[in-house]
């Protein structure tokens, strides 16, 4: 018969190993509880999200950690790009001044020389003249543009541009005032234009208007009077001189000099009288303007430096050195010279076998040489005191068909009239401009000048009597 197995719980180190077991199992109980408590810890970060129903075991849905939504991007803000920085230089060129000096500081060396490439046949850089106002501009320290006056009526523009510095001329763009204006001589021209507040350029215009039907030198008189339908001219507000003279008239000595402005057969203006007759005529009546006669034609004068009686078949006109002399009609310049009696002199051939010699000039206008064409008015000198002269002056002479005759006494003839068949668009064209100029009274020397002047849109239509 079997025995019963005993019991190992009365072995002592069966006690032991029971007493470290239960210890383990205290210790992982422990350590279960902080596991816990840290991913609860945890779990509070994120958000618990059920489970969908239908989850086999049918138990309550457990929680799930999920990551926090992503927030929106920023949205880029637009910075705005700051302005370019313009900047206007604005002169006059001066005396020795170049292109060189003027854009040497806004240009390489080699960019001007290929922009004086490209002026060529635009407008030679070396014709840039002293005097003349200029304005360079730049943006953010780079060249933009060049612009110079060539004269009253156009400037070159030079543009950089993507394919290099672009030279053109552009016409000036005035803004054009009509108006009228009249005066009183008392002294001169220049006194009656400077008391009605005219530059003299407006009196030396009207001078060249009636220069061949008054002489200006000597048959002015006090009290004649003048009134003239003139352009004025406003660059960006400020006075920039004349423009055309739409009519004028001048009262001389009790007679009346009127002319209109009119184009010609040639499609020229012109100016013409009231009856359509031309006022230009083959020579002007005198060289130099506003000068006084110190000597006239004669066969037998007092000569001041040889200190003999000789013949003087010339006019002396004194003025101060520098005074421009004209050409008194349109010819070819035969002789520009120097000689030890005629200090600085020239000789004209005009038509008609008209010669005419200018002496004593203190040096030639530019350009004037040998074989030049001119045309009357036109500068082809200065007074001087060359040669055997005692003081400023010019010595006019004129020959016909090679004879000395008194230029004082020539009656040279007019140019052609106003053509028949344009006759009555002429006179259309005058009636409004004659109406103004018979309509306004000068004002009473020793009053405050009132210039007769009618609204812009009436003086508008006055100046489109004229070409």
């Amino acid at each position: 018969m079997l025995k019963a197995r005993k019991s190992d719980k009365s072995k002592p180190g069966n006690i032991a190993v029971r007493s470290r077991t239960r210890n383990l199992l205290g210790l992982g109980a422990v350590a279960a509880v902080i596991v816990f408590a840290v991913c609860a810890l945890l779990a509070g970060s994120f958000e618990e999200k059920p489970l969908m129903a239908g989850i086999r075991g049918g138990g309550p849905a457990a929680p799930i950690l999920t990551e926090p939504e992503p927030q929106p991007e920023p949205i880029p803000v637009a910075v705005p790009e700051s302005e370019p920085v313009s900047v206007l230089i604005q002169g006059t060129v001066k005396k020795g001044e170049t292109m060189s000096s003027l854009l040497g500081d806004v240009l390489t060396p080699q960019e001007i020389f290929l922009l004086a490439q490209e002026c060529k046949d635009v407008f030679p850089l070396r014709k840039i003249r002293e005097g003349r106002p200029y304005t360079i501009r730049t943006v953010d320290g780079e060249f933009h543009t060049f612009e110079y006056q060539i004269d009253r009526e156009e400037r070159l523009v030079i543009r950089a541009e993507t394919d290099g510095l672009i030279p053109v001329r552009e016409p000036i763009v005035y803004d054009i005032d009509t108006v009228m204006v009249c005066g009183t001589i008392m002294t001169s021209l220049y006194e009656a234009a400077g008391r009605i507040g005219e530059a003299p350029l407006l009196v030396m215009r009207m001078a060249e208007i009636f220069g061949w039907e008054v002489d200006f030198v000597l048959d002015v008189r006090e009290g004649d009077t003048f009134k003239a339908i003139v352009e004025k001219r406003y660059l960006e507000g400020e006075f920039e001189g004349y423009g055309r003279i739409h009519a004028a008239e001048f009262l001389n000595q009790g007679k009346t000099h009127q002319a209109f402005l009119f184009e010609n057969r040639d499609g020229h203006p012109e100016y013409y009288d009231a009856n359509g007759r031309s006022l230009r005529r083959a020579f002007l009546k005198t060289p130099v303007e506003y000068a006084r006669i110190s000597s006239g034609f004669s066969w037998n004068r007092f000569h001041p430096v040889k200190k003999e009686w000789t013949a003087h078949p010339a006019v002396d006109y004194a003025a101060p050195e520098g005074t421009p002399v004209r050409t008194v009609g349109d010819g070819v310049v035969l002789v520009a010279g120097r000689n030890h009696a005629s200090g600085n002199y020239l000789k004209i051939r005009h038509s008609s076998g008209y010669e005419t010699y200018y002496l004593h000039l203190s040096h030639f206008a530019r350009g004037i040489r040998k074989g030049t064409k001119v045309h009357q008015g036109q500068v082809i000198g200065y007074v001087g005191s060359t040669g055997m002269s005692t003081g400023p002056h010019l010595c006019f002479r004129m020959k016909r068909h090679g004879k000395y005759v008194n230029p004082r006494k020539v009656m040279s003839p007019a140019s052609p009239p106003v053509p028949r068949k344009r006759i009555e668009e002429y006179r259309h064209a005058i009636q409004p401009l004659l109406a103004q100029i018979e309509a306004t009274t000068i004002p009473v020397v020793g009053e405050s000048p009132v210039k007769a002047a009618a609204s812009r849109e009436e003086q508008q239509d006055l100046g489109r009597g004229g070409p």
